[in-house]
């Protein structure tokens, strides 16, 4: 095995570059390194000014989401020697405003998920003296994939709905917003559904699947989308033949 690989690094610098460029570096090729640590390896030993995000390093935290030779990826989780003896292309994630080198700007994403309400909601609380809201394994299971969800971004960057029309909810906003709904605990599903049945919400999404085949987390927000299209028809369909429900 060859002892270094080459690594391409999109640079930005806002405040001298007009636009962004790739800068190329050798860095080790080590069987248990992965794409995080070689760009760690970048900035401690050859060029401190490389900016990017990264935290817990163990596919948890979900900030290290960058595109390698063109895929969304978890560069904590990303090895280097899937790519050898190649080189490997690191890039800021797609569809998001670039702020400096491979950091991105999620504002409009934390406006995204804050407006689907990812919380639980109820319209009276019981009193702490008959304690805790209770669930069974079977409810814990209707509704535990799609709380997986580490906000990495990753279906984000795949999605072409949402590089399209900046307006869409986009998969993971929804997914959490299906979770919260399928959550026996719950009751704010209608408030929800006011706000994403609509065209920037769940009938924006025209079921690529992309955003399910990027997860680390198999979340699988593309089916989440598609629970809650067959949930919106349903209340669609209710409301039609009795209308009285709304009143």
């Amino acid at each position: 095995m060859a002892e270094t690989i080459t690594l391409e690094v999109q640079r930005y610098n806002p405040e001298k570059d007009t636009e962004p460029g790739l800068q190329t570096y050798e860095v080790p090729l080590k069987k248990e390194w992965v794409v995080l640590d070689a760009l760690n390896y970048v900035k401690d030993k050859v060029d401190g000014s490389l900016s990017f995000r990264w935290s817990c390093r163990m596919g948890i935290c979900g900030s290290c989401g960058m595109m390698v030779n063109g895929e969304p990826k978890l560069t904590c989780a990303t090895f280097l020697t899937d790519y050898a003896p190649g080189t490997v292309r690191v890039e800021p994630l797609k569809h998001f405003p670039v702020l400096r080198d491979l950091v991105v700007d999620i504002t409009d994403f934390l406006a995204k998920l804050s407006r689907a309400k990812p919380w639980l909601i109820r319209k009276q609380e019981k009193p702490l003296a008959e304690g805790e809201y209770l669930q069974t394994p079977e409810q814990l299971d209707a509704f535990k994939q799609f709380s997986m969800c580490i906000n990495c971004l990753l279906c984000y960057a795949a999605c072409p709905v949402y590089g399209l029309d900046p307006l869409f909810s986009g998969p993971a906003a929804i997914a959490l917003a299906q979770r919260y709904n399928m959550d026996s605990r719950d009751q704010g599903a209608a408030q929800r559904l006011d706000i994403l049945s609509h065209s920037d919400g769940i009938w924006g999404c025209t079921f690529v699947g992309e955003c399910t085949e990027v997860c680390p987390k198999h979340v699988d927000p593309a089916g989440a989308i598609q629970q809650y299209k067959l949930t919106a028809t349903t209340e669609w369909f209710k409301s039609m033949l009795m209308p009285w429900r709304g009143e």
